[in-house]
């Protein structure tokens, strides 16, 4: 088996699974948070075994995860070299493009420069401005949405104008006609990553956001490899968030799922299709129900179920499959503050054509994925990144 019979390539990226140690973490405030390490600690031991199998226990001590000498596959760990930690530049990077300038963040607050013309628009006040997580300023200002029926907008430390609004007062594709009037305002010096749609129900006191979240993303100023497997006649198969964060570009299939379950089920349904190309798939739970929420025990536990399934994955791949796992960015749930944290992310990458236990030490950048990739699917490639595909292909 040789890179000439490699004919997909699956990604999953487990959403702020960080394994610690970015060389610039201080200047984000963030020296010393390790995702996957400060977990284990407060659940005093997270057994991972089909992960640690393929080396996820090499990247990083994580207690109940041992290091192994005989990994299924190659492991290693990547490096973002974008000057920011969100879910926007991280995914752009690892689809090959480095994002030099980063998206404008608001910690004080929207300027009335954006919020009058969106007031204007939507033809109603808004509740909020500020900073915070969404669980928390939903309770907050809940009640007043519901007899004022103004939308909360929020932001947090990454490049986000956040709507909140409950589905009862402001219907859903209200809601998302909101979200595209923001994002057709924030353009220019306040081009945000992402406008993002944060529907909840429920009664005060008892608010609980629905999975019809929508991400509205700036369209990615270069090609991805997204955008190369497409015109290359490939397919490219979208789970998740993923067809959001690419604003709908370079995208032939996509299942937009709510959860990390239904994102399995998304990726193994693709799995099963003679289509080729490149499967893309993010599951979200660990950040916005964990990482988020500061709940280790939770995000703990959503490790252990997606390990489950990791073996239905695995015998789901076909000769000609190879499957890489890694992350986007770091949410230690230990960490002061709800926001991402600055992280290098794991790499492990299995199939039948992969050599085993090949470390590939720590990347310079996360877009040495795509360059990868792009080298496994015979794509041309122009992007950032530097391919590892020699280092791990059977010969």
């Amino acid at each position: 088996m040789t890179a000439n019979n490699i004919n997909r390539v699956t990604v999953i990226v487990l959403d702020s699974v960080g394994c610690g140690d970015a060389p610039d973490a201080a200047a984000f405030g963030d020296l010393g948070a390790n995702t996957l390490g400060h977990i284990a600690e407060a659940v005093a031991g997270l057994s991972l075994p089909h992960l640690g199998a393929l080396g996820m226990g090499n990247l990083t001590h994580i207690e109940g995860t041992p290091p192994t000498s005989q990994a299924a596959g190659a492991f290693g760990r990547l490096t973002e070299a974008s000057l920011g930690k969100d879910t926007t530049s991280g995914h752009w990077e690892l689809a090959g493009l480095i994002l030099h300038q980063p998206f404008p963040t608001y910690p004080e607050g929207f300027p009335r420069e954006v919020l009058d013309p969106f007031e204007q628009q939507i033809g109603r006040k808004i509740l909020g401005n500020y900073p915070a997580s969404g669980t928390v300023i939903i309770e907050e200002l809940g009640k007043h949405h519901l007899y004022s029926g103004c939308p909360i907008v929020y932001t947090s430390a990454d490049s986000v104008f956040q709507i909140a609004a409950h589905e009862e007062i402001i219907p859903i594709e209200e809601l998302y006609r909101m979200c595209q009037i923001a994002r057709d305002i924030l353009t220019g010096n306040h081009a945000v990553g992402r406008v993002i749609a944060r529907p909840f129900i429920g009664q005060p006191g008892s608010f609980t956001r629905t999975e019809r979240r929508k991400d509205f993303s700036l369209q990615p100023p270069g090609q991805t490899i997204l955008d190369v497997a497409k015109d290359a006649g490939q397919a490219v198969m979208a789970v998740g968030k993923i067809e959001d964060i690419y604003a709908h570009r370079g995208i032939t299939h996509s299942d937009h799922t709510g959860n990390n379950m239904a994102g399995v089920d998304a990726v193994l349904n693709f799995l099963a299709t003679d289509h080729q190309g490149l499967i893309f798939a993010n599951l979200v739970d660990f950040d916005a129900l964990y990482g988020h929420r500061n709940n280790p025990h939770g995000y703990a536990q959503a490790l252990r179920e997606f390990d489950a399934r990791l073996p239905e994955l695995l015998a789901a791949l076909k000769e000609d499959d190879v499957l890489m796992i890694t992350a986007d960015h770091g949410n230690d749930p230990t960490w002061p503050g709800t926001d991402h944290t600055r992280e290098r992310v794991p790499l492990l990458i299995t199939g039948q054509s992969i050599r085993k236990h090949v470390d590939l030490s720590t990347r310079d950048t996360f877009s040495d994925l795509a360059a990868t990739i792009a080298e496994l699917l015979r794509l041309p490639w122009s992007g950032d990144g530097q391919s590892f595909a020699a280092k791990i292909v059977r010969s």
